[in-house]
């Protein structure tokens, strides 16, 4: 599996968009993307660097459980994921999509 298989999408939602600062006011560079269930946070790191040309600082990640839906009478589980919320490292760029 190569880095840009394993960056499946980004999550561009107001919560993972929306700005968050440190004790300073300085703003922290965090990203949200959609991963493999089978993904580790070492792969992760190399991925975002590789694809992006970026110096990551940390990854944290979620592991998303499938919400549970309707087909007609029964019931079906949409699949799991896992997030993974990756913090840039002070003096690294910005990624351009998130960007607004």
């Amino acid at each position: 599996m190569n880095s840009y298989d394993l960056l499946r999408e980004p999550v561009l939602t107001e919560r993972s968009m929306a700005p968050v600062f440190d004790r300073e006011g300085n703003e922290i560079k965090k990203y949200t993307f959609k991963v493999p269930v089978s993904a580790n946070k070492v792969e992760i790191k190399q991925a975002v660097e590789e694809v992006f040309g970026v110096k990551v600082q940390a990854v944290n990640t979620i592991r998303m459980e499938g919400k549970m839906k309707r087909m007609g009478r029964s019931m079906g589980r949409r699949p799991a994921y896992k997030k993974a919320i990756v913090t840039l490292a002070s003096g690294s760029k910005t990624i351009e999509f998130f960007e607004m």
